[in-house]
């Protein structure tokens, strides 16, 4: 067939329409597939909080209202893993802070590191005192730091005694051809006040008693302590100065009772002065106290060091290292401590396991050795070569527990009772106490509302306490609290409020009643829940105070049933977790 030019272009232009037809109805339905199918993976990954899991967001974030960091829920897609396991994808591990560490020996040298002082040598330590009994006419050691050399004159003594016993002297010389034994017993008797035979010849021949003696050093070294001034009467014996050699000194390391097993006698420290920067010294522990001091429960170990130029002085500070190397009988392997977890007696960790089906962590339970710096000794749970998770932990184990998978609240695993608003469950408030009690508005007097501030007081420094943890506070704030509540005059409540105030009394009463025995933190958590129930109920029936406070509460207390506090403050500090979860809760009630 023969086509004219006319009628190629007409082909030719036909076939360029047809594929660009065909692009635009293909190539882009692909590229829209692509697109919705991104889009969809991204709608899937739901972000949420492991405090208040009714918190769901399509990206990652902060919780609005713990302010802790979101974490992505688990996928259906790697349901088919560990049932005991949490699955978290690359990109899910790196925006939660995951990161991973594999098990390894350790050369088991743990570095402890000491505080210490420059002290005297007590070995060189010499009390100088005086054999003769008297006063001192003249005293030449006069400032504490001064030298003083052995055989020197250090002060002048009068004695009457010393004055007698040279009369004797002379009346025995003079009948020394008669009783000889007589002349000898007299000058003994001065020998013994260390009177030489010198001075005692230089009184025979002269004839005459001398009015003062010398009393001189017996050995060398520096005044640390004088205990005398000019005119002072001493008695045979007494101290007039301590004075110590400092060509010898000691430096003393203060060791903490956790630390002291770990280090021994014949030791190596390395240690630096703080007068000294730069230079470095070491030396070997000679000596370590047998007592550990009943008050700082520290004992010290002493370095002896040679100090002929009299570089170091007394009471400079001094840091030191000391690398002690563990038994060869124990477990070398070890891990970071931010890789484990702790709930109560139990320490576990994450382990990590990657397959075709992607990367999942599963719990489990450790036990721990000694802490060697930042590493912890493992004793039993993991072996060499095990990869774990070192960062992020706490966001594998908020997911396991969304999951129901095991995790360090609930080590069998099952669905936590968070107590708050989540696929059409309502949220549940332990107010089963507060029903009992008497929440009606009534007026009270102003001496009444006087009469409840020191109550309020200590009950804010009791949350206060247990925020921080500190079981000691507690235990001195919930007594105060009670000492408050039976000072307050049931008097001063009239009408509907006296009998109202009674319900609140009594309850408070029986809280507090066996206060002064709790043992531990954990028992005065569960005094201050029940505690805060009826000042909750109080503060709603007399608006005692002058200022808003604010009912907060907290789905994970009280063994997950959740647990109100009443707070000065708007802001959230949790006293049932303390330190470890403190802005777990919310508030969920002003008070004007």
């Amino acid at each position: 067939m023969i086509f004219d030019k006319k009628t190629k272009i007409t082909l030719v232009a036909t076939l360029i329409i047809g594929l660009i037809l065909g692009a635009l109805l293909f190539g882009g339905s692909s590229k829209q597939e692509e697109k919705n199918s991104q889009e969809t993976v991204t709608k899937d990954q739901i972000w949420t909080c492991s405090m208040h899991p009714q918190i769901r967001k399509n990206e990652p974030g902060a919780c609005p209202i713990c302010g802790m960091d979101l974490i992505p829920l688990e996928t259906s897609e790697n349901s088919d893993i560990d049932p005991n396991a949490i699955s978290m994808s690359e990109s899910a591990m790196i925006i939660a802070g995951v990161s991973t560490y594999k098990v390894g020996n350790s050369d088991g040298i743990k570095e402890i590191a000491l505080n210490g002082k420059v002290e005297v040598n007590e070995k060189g330590v010499y009390s100088q005192s005086s054999h003769i009994p008297g006063r001192i006419e003249k005293i030449l050691v006069t400032f504490t730091g001064e030298y003083v050399r052995k055989g020197q004159v250090v002060a002048y003594v009068y004695s009457p005694e010393l004055a007698s016993a040279q009369q004797e002297l002379l009346e025995a010389y003079s009948v020394k051809d008669i009783q000889p034994q007589l002349l000898e017993a007299v000058k003994q008797k001065l020998k013994n006040w260390r009177v030489s035979e010198t001075t005692i010849k230089k009184v025979i021949q002269s004839g005459k008693a001398q009015d003062k003696f010398a009393i001189t050093a017996d050995v060398s070294g520096y005044v640390v302590k004088k205990n005398v001034e000019l005119g002072d009467y001493v008695q045979r014996g007494q101290t007039l100065y301590e004075v110590a050699d400092l060509s010898k000194v000691w430096v003393l390391f203060e060791i903490y009772e956790t630390e002291i097993g770990w280090i021994k006698k014949g030791d190596k420290v390395n240690y630096t002065i703080a007068s000294f920067p730069g230079e470095s010294f070491s030396g070997t522990i000679s000596f370590i106290d047998p007592f550990i001091n009943p008050s700082t429960r520290i004992a010290k170990a002493r370095i002896e060091v040679n100090n002929s130029n009299l570089k170091l002085k007394p009471e400079m500070f001094v840091s030191g290292i000391i690398n002690s190397k563990m038994t060869a009988n124990k477990s070398s392997l070890s891990v970071p401590k931010s890789a484990v977890m702790w709930t109560g007696k139990r320490s576990i960790v994450y382990i990590k396991n990657e397959s075709e089906k992607g990367i999942s962590f599963k719990l489990r339970e450790v036990t721990l050795g000694p802490l060697l710096g930042s590493d912890y000794i493992i004793e039993e749970g993991l072996e060499a070569g095990e990869e774990i998770a070192v960062n992020g932990t706490f966001n594998i184990d908020a997911a396991a527990q969304l999951a129901g998978k095991p995790s360090m609240m609930n080590i069998e695993g099952g669905k936590v009772n968070t107590g708050h608003d989540h696929g059409g469950m309502k949220a549940t408030m332990p107010n089963d106490k507060q029903t009992t009690l008497q929440t009606t508005k009534t007026t009270i007097s102003t001496d009444a509302k006087a009469s409840l501030q020191p109550l309020y007081k200590d009950y804010f420094e009791l949350k206060d306490a247990l925020t921080k943890d500190d079981f000691n506070l507690a235990k001195n704030a919930i007594s105060k609290f009670e000492k408050s509540l039976n000072k307050i005059n049931m008097n001063l409540f009239k009408g509907d409020a006296h009998k109202i105030w009674m319900n609140y009394q009594t309850e408070l009463k029986n809280n507090t009643l066996h206060a002064a025995h709790i043992k531990d933190i954990k028992e005065m958590r569960k005094s201050f829940e029940s505690i805060s129930n009826v000042m909750i109920a109080m503060t709603k029936s007399f608006k005692p105070l002058k200022e808003s406070s604010y009912i907060q509460f907290c789905p994970m207390a009280n063994n997950d049933k959740g647990a109100n506090w009443l707070s000065k403050e708007n802001k959230v500090v949790n006293p049932y977790f303390g330190a470890s979860m403190s802005k777990c809760g919310e508030v969920k009630q002003t008070i004007k």
